[in-house]
């Protein structure tokens, strides 16, 4: 194709309403020549008339060089490097001027309109690539690939040779303040084989790896686990098949995962080549050695090697083998149930409120990373739990050594991210920096350590990985790095003084030029015996001797003609050379350019010893952060008095009072008390039903804390298969393989789905999925519909749950009707929620108690909202109606407009107080401040039963 034609095709993609380019007028080529003060031009440009006189289709070898880089990365953002800035031009400037709130300028025109152009400083670049990657904005580096004195070697009009090296995508990012320290930063791929019409029994494979850690993984679920997989493992940038990405039931998920989707081409998902691209990245002759894998597994994990090698341009990231995750072994949470629960982040999206905020001490990024990673996917092997228990207690029993450990963990940087880094070589002094304070501290970590007698079979592991670490290595980083060390390396000074002795003489010529040449004239003053000479500098001589003219005959003469070698004579001065001031001069011009030579030179031999131990080091850190997560739970134990939970493969289900962590954790910053509560849904030994839970039906009002109490056993079940201990006073729990929450209200707007339609939809998914292991929390089944619609369809998922599902759950309800099931299905057990009425007002006591409510209140809790009396009002006589006539609306009802008239009624007044002098005196012996939240109850309850004591006296 020709270049003029190649040039209009890629400029009418860059901004199809803006930039048809017809080729018809030619672009000013003055507008792009390279400013020679940023050394991006090479090239000495014609002036504007010879510009505009120039043919049809000309455009300038730097604009010509931008279309086509551009052109061969339409979906990304191009920075341009043009000496010490990134430039952006056409559309992608009006994008990021928006995008990063940076001024839009103009650079020429095109068609008579002004061409957008804007620029980052390229030391600064990094704040900004920040900012576009959190947009979900893909860019394109493209840098200069050789010196422009090169340039103007190929000619006086020759172009800087410049080409991408790296696309920068949310998946893909490796610098640290791109990233955030405790979140892993996951890529991940999806892949399908269909296995049935409309889509029944779809099978999916999903890939997932951290670049700034090497971790990789894959897994195989069916279909309706793939938004389950999904949600927990939160990837940054979902690589999805052309052929699916367009698929309307799976349309939803791609937008509801939060990841950047990107359309993938099917070739890099080929199942063909998948095995051998995957053996080829890794440098194996077969993957068996990583373990067995199905196609649709190599398929996907095909598909993340592909990517990262179009992104990475050349650099192989220092990925492990992948790690195949079994269906088995992790307890499954969809996408719902994690909402709900908001074990990462709350409803609104914040990670402040959320399960993880409040559990994590964690003091090291890598330690709250795996702590993430741990709460998102729960254990169901009960022996891995208590492997994990075992190391929290441990640190629990040790209060000294935990805080020396966690003093010592927090010295410590995140050594993966550092590792990746410079394998990559984008790394710089700080990263070796990091690597050897992280391995000072593993040393430390693992002195300590070795004083235990049994440390467990997680402690003892992780002591292993730490022993096996190149501590050594640590002590060749300290020795070679300065204390004070730039960001990158190429600004060099970072190797200490001392470590090379060539190093510290080009530094000594290059820093202290004065005082060697000072040095060498004293010597020279010596040896010729003339104190006015001096050592000088010019363009034209360099470094010379000065001296007077009656000094110049003996300067000329033997033996001093043998060292000092006639320059030039003067009217008033006459100059010398030698042998060693032009050998200083020669070192002394290159003394810069070779220190930093050398610094380069050491870092590559650092950086290639630490590429050595890679492994070990990793290994290590990955240690560090196993520890870093044990002493952080203990440390949580210990502070909010959790306990041990008893973990086994039976359907015990047992909380002794058991409390809500978050919801604790906020009464305790406003100085209150959770009230704790206990629970028992496994199997009892009157339902003669060992291999099924039983149902807690709970009733009582709203406000009650009927939703606290499901959520609080739910997350209770979750921190103790994660391997943490429990609030609780005891918590028995046979292993919960799925867990299921359907609380709270929401829609689906978008899918024209109502607040009703979801509820159905993820009550549905669990009378599907729940089996006898399973653990199932519901609030309010049916009330978003009419009264007997939600009252049957709520009668019958109970039945269901009780005969088919058998699951351990917690059902609460407003339908005080179904408590009556109690009577005839063994396994359902009534409880409520206690409260106490005071003047028509409802006091909540939040504890759960048996038996059956016997009203909502909610007519009380309306009016503790702030409803105006007369709605209350209202409310209570119609209330009273419905219940003469059986739920009804009688006609007379209909026809009686009220309200009107209870606005208009006076509200009443409260009766006159009488005299109370017991009261009174039970008051005046109280001190508020010195009662317990029970101990103030009872006293109101004394106070109320001796008010009654003496209405009835009065009587």
């Amino acid at each position: 194709m020709p270049v003029s034609k190649l040039i209009g095709f890629a400029l009418s993609k860059l901004e199809p309403s803006r930039l048809r380019m017809t080729l018809t007028a030619p672009l000013p080529q003055s507008e792009f020549d390279e400013p020679n003060q940023d050394e991006a031009a090479v090239a000495a440009v014609g002036p504007q008339d010879e510009a505009e006189a120039a043919p049809v289709g000309h455009i300038t070898p730097v604009m010509q060089q931008f279309v086509e880089i551009k052109a061969a990365n339409p979906d990304s953002l191009l920075f341009f490097r043009m000496g010490d800035f990134y430039e952006m031009f056409f559309g992608d400037a009006e994008v990021a001027s928006r995008a990063l709130g940076i001024t839009l300028t103009k650079r020429g025109k095109h068609l008579g309109e002004d061409i957008p152009m804007c620029g980052v400083p390229v030391h600064a670049a990094d704040d900004y690539l920040q900012r576009l990657i959190a947009l979900g904005h893909r860019v394109a580096v493209c840098e200069q690939l050789e010196d422009p004195a090169e340039a103007r070697k190929r000619g006086s009009k020759a172009v800087v040779r410049r080409d991408v090296i790296r696309l920068v995508t949310p998946g893909t990012i490796t610098e640290d303040n791109l990233l955030d320290a405790r979140r892993s930063n996951y890529l991940a791929s999806v892949a399908r084989t269909k296995a049935g019409a409309e889509g029944a029994g779809d099978r999916f494979a999903v890939a997932f790896a951290d670049m700034s850690t090497g971790a990789f993984r894959v897994l195989e679920v069916e279909g309706g686990g793939l938004a389950a997989a999904i949600a927990r493992i939160e990837p940054r940038e979902l690589l999805i098949p052309d052929s699916i990405i367009g698929d309307d039931d799976l349309k939803p998920l791609w937008r509801q995962s939060g990841a950047a989707s990107v359309p993938t081409p099917r070739a890099f998902f080929d199942g063909a080549t998948a095995g051998d691209r995957l053996a080829a990245y890794f440098g194996v002759a077969s993957l068996d050695a990583f373990g067995r894998f199905t196609r649709l597994e190599l398929q996907a994990a095909s598909a993340v090697i592909a990517y990262l090698d179009k992104t990475q341009i050349g650099q192989r990231p220092p990925l492990d083998p992948p790690a195949r995750e079994g269906e088995t072994g992790i307890m499954s949470i969809d996408a719902a149930t994690r909402a709900n629960l908001e074990l990462a982040r709350t409803l609104s999206g914040e990670r402040r409120g959320s399960l993880l905020s409040v559990i994590d001490r964690t003091v090291t990024g890598a330690g709250a990373r795996l702590l993430a990673e741990r709460l998102a996917a729960p254990l169901t092997d009960p022996e891995a739990i208590r492997h994990r228990l075992d190391a929290v207690d441990l640190f629990l029993r040790e209060p000294a050594l935990r805080a020396d450990i966690s003093r010592r963990l927090s010295a410590a940087p995140d050594m993966a991210r550092a590792l990746t880094r410079l394998v990559m070589g984008r790394g710089g002094p700080r990263d070796m920096r990091a690597i050897g304070e992280g391995l000072e501290a593993a040393a430390g970590v693992l002195r300590r350590l070795a004083e235990i007698e049994l440390p467990g079979e997680e402690i003892a592991a992780a002591l292993a990985s730490l022993a096996s670490a190149p501590h050594g290595l640590a002590g060749d980083l300290a020795a070679a790095l300065d204390d004070d060390l730039p960001l990158l390396k190429r600004d060099g000074g970072f190797v200490r003084t001392g470590y090379r002795a060539d190093l510290d003489e080009t530094r000594s010529l290059r820093d202290e030029s004065r005082r060697v040449i000072a040095s060498l004239q004293a010597t020279y003053v010596d040896l010729s015996g003339i104190k006015s000479l001096k050592i000088k500098h010019n363009n034209v001589l360099g470094y010379f001797v000065d001296i007077g003219p009656n000094h110049a005959a003996a300067m000329m003469a033997a033996p001093l003609n043998e060292t000092f070698i006639h320059r030039q004579t003067l009217a008033n001065a006459v100059r010398f050379s030698t042998v060693e001031l032009g050998q200083l001069e020669g070192r002394i011009a290159s003394a810069g350019e070779r220190s930093l030579a050398i610094e380069m030179q050491v870092f590559g031999e650092l950086s290639a010893a630490i590429e050595r131990e890679a492994a070990a080091i990793k290994r290590a850190a990955e240690a560090l952060a196993v520890i870093d997560v044990a002493s952080a739970l203990a440390t949580l134990a210990d502070e909010r008095g959790y306990c041990r939970p008893k973990v086994d493969d039976s359907f015990a289900f047992h909380i002794e009072a058991g409390r809500h962590p978050v919801v604790e954790d906020v009464l305790r910053t406003e100085g209150q008390s959770f009230v704790a509560n206990d629970s028992d849904i496994g199997p009892s030994a009157e339902t003669g039903a060992p291999d099924g839970g039983r149902i807690w039906l709970i009733t009582g009002p709203n406000m009650a804390g009927k939703s606290t109490f499901l959520r609080q056993n739910a997350l209770i079940a979750v921190l103790a298969q994660m391997g943490s201990f429990v609030p609780a006073k005891s918590a028995h729990i046979g292993t919960v393989d799925r867990l299921f929450s359907r609380v709270g209200a929401a829609d689906d707007l978008a899918r024209g789905r109502s607040t009703f339609m979801v509820e159905m939809i993820e009550t549905a998914a669990i009378l599907n999925q729940a089996g006898p292991r399973a653990l199932v929390i519901l609030d309010e089944i049916g009330r978003g519909t009419a009264t007997f619609d939600g009252l049957s369809i709520a009668w019958a998922t109970i039945e269901h749950l009780h005969a088919v599902n058998r699951s351990r759950a917690l059902f609460a309800t407003h339908y005080h009707e179904l408590t009556a099931l109690s009577e005839r299905l063994e396994r359902i057990v009534n409880a409520t929620v206690k409260v106490r009425e005071w003047k028509g007002d409802v006091v909540f006591l939040h504890e759960i108690v048996p038996g059956a409510a016997d009203r909502s209140y909610g007519i009380q809790v309306a009016r503790l909202a702030g409803l105006p009396p007369a709605v209350v009002d209202r409310a209570k006589s119609v209330l009273a109606e419905l219940e003469k006539s059986g739920g009804s609306a009688p006609a007379s009802l209909i026809d009686d407009l009220p309200l009107f008239t209870a606005a208009r009624r006076a509200p009443r007044r409260e009766e006159a107080p009488e005299d109370m002098p017991k009261v009174l005196e039970m008051l005046d012996g109280l001190s508020p401040d010195d009662l317990s939240p029970r101990e103030a109850l009872e006293m109101l309850y004394s106070l109320k039963a001796e008010r009654l004591r003496e209405k009835r006296k009065a009587d």
